[in-house]
């Protein structure tokens, strides 16, 4: 048998391997090649345009006359930015004190500090027209000026020169000391016995409160209320003198030796002790006390109000241009500081006398045992609360929150203080 032969296998060709796809521009390839091409274009125009522009100008400049040159006007510098300005509050500017044309002769020297002036008070009848008699005035019998309400008989010389003759005769002028918004004070002497006094000159113009003396006499409130009060009492200033000049009225007060006004002495030592605190307190205490037997509220008791005579320790109340008459009725009428007034006067726009003192006094002896003002000097006093430094006694923080109550019925009179505890066993100079 023959085996069958295997029939041969057909050879298929080789096939060719297929060329590989060639891989396309991608969309962000072909936009990154066109931007690359428009970049360098552009930079390329700019670049001429840039050459041929300071050519140009370059050719210009120098064609044109040297003095059209010169006139050209330079470029100015680009402006740095300025920072925001901060928003203060704006501060009252106190008016500049100046001599009055009566005042200006004869004053020359200094002396210690006085006080200065306040605002007017808040309630009197209304006055005489600023065209008034100039003259001097007596006071109770205890001053040596011409007294009477009519001209100099001498007809050679006005009742304004009889007044400044006057003046000149018992006083010597002296050095502004300070001022205020409703007048200035200078020093002086008292030529008689060469006594350190103080002189007020308060315009005309701004006096809107009047009153009349014990003789029948108009004359502004303070005068009045302090013709009330200098009756020899030591705790309150005494009022020497005082003359009616046509464009202002001159008050003449006493002034010590040595003194100094009862916020530059704290301002001086921060705060008191305990000890000494509670001397002084006791005498505004016998001050206040004094005012109000003889029927006058003080108004605007404070530190700037308030002297020390350094060598014997006595302290004086001065400065009753805000004060008025005191009456049982409330008061629908503020005078003073802001930053001392009740928190009756904030909710009710009505205090009494005798409470809005006593709150004033809180702030006075907190100031004086804490060297700062309570109530961070007039804000938060609705709902603010009391903070005592350590070391402070609780008699003496009793004293403080019983004078700072917010309801004007739980604080209590000028008698119940002088039997508090803390004012107990103290001998006043």
């Amino acid at each position: 048998m023959f085996r069958a032969r295997p029939r041969p296998r057909a050879v298929l060709p080789l096939s060719r391997p297929r060329p590989r796809p060639r891989p396309r521009p991608s969309r962000r390839g072909l936009a990154s090649a066109r931007f690359s091409l428009s970049w360098l274009w552009r930079c390329w125009l700019g670049i001429s345009a840039w050459g041929w522009r300071g050519i140009a100008s370059l050719w210009l400049r120098l064609s044109r006359p040297q003095h059209q040159l010169q006139l050209q006007p330079q470029p100015q510098p680009w402006p740095r930015p300025q920072p925001w300005p901060q928003l203060r509050p704006q501060r009252r500017l106190k008016p500049r004190p100046q001599l009055l044309p009566e005042l200006a002769e004869g004053t020359r020297g200094a002396a210690a500090p006085a006080a200065p002036a306040a605002a007017p008070s808040a309630r009197a009848s209304p006055g005489p027209g600023a065209g008034g008699d100039a003259r001097p005035r007596t006071l109770g019998g205890r001053s040596g000026t011409v007294s009477g309400p009519g001209p100099s008989a001498d007809s050679r010389v006005s009742p304004a020169g009889k007044a400044q003759e006057a003046l000149q005769e018992r006083y010597q002028m002296g050095s502004l000391l300070g001022s205020g918004g409703f007048g200035s004070v200078f020093s002086g002497t008292r030529l008689a016995d060469g006594a350190p006094v103080a002189i007020k000159c308060v315009p005309r113009d701004r006096i809107q409160h009047w009153g009349d003396l014990p003789n029948g006499v108009r004359a502004p409130l303070e005068i009045v209320l302090l013709d009330k009060v200098s009756t020899g009492f030591r705790g309150v200033i005494q009022l020497l003198d005082w003359f009616e000049l046509p464009s202002c009225f001159l008050l003449v007060l006493e002034r010590p030796e040595r003194c100094q006004d009862l916020s530059d002495f704290l301002a001086d030592r921060k705060f008191l002790p305990e000890d000494e605190a509670r001397e002084l307190f006791l005498q505004v205490l016998e001050a206040v006390q004094h005012c109000s037997s003889c029927g006058v509220l003080h108004r605007d008791i404070k530190p700037a109000n308030i002297i020390i005579d350094l060598d014997s320790g006595q302290l004086k109340l001065i400065d009753f241009g805000c004060g008025t008459f005191l009456q049982d009725a409330v008061y629908t009428r503020f005078a003073g500081t802001r930053s001392y007034s009740p928190p009756e006067w904030t909710y009710r726009k009505c205090y009494h006398g005798e409470a809005a003192t006593i709150w004033s006094l809180g702030i006075l002896l907190y100031q004086m045992v804490c060297g700062k003002h309570p109530f961070k000097k007039g804000r938060d006093i609705i709902w603010g609360q009391l903070k005592f430094p350590q070391g402070l006694s609780q008699e003496c923080q009793d004293v403080i929150s019983s004078c700072l109550s917010m309801h004007s019925l739980d604080r209590p009179s000028v008698e119940d203080l002088f039997y508090e505890p803390w004012l107990q066993g103290v001998q006043l100079p």
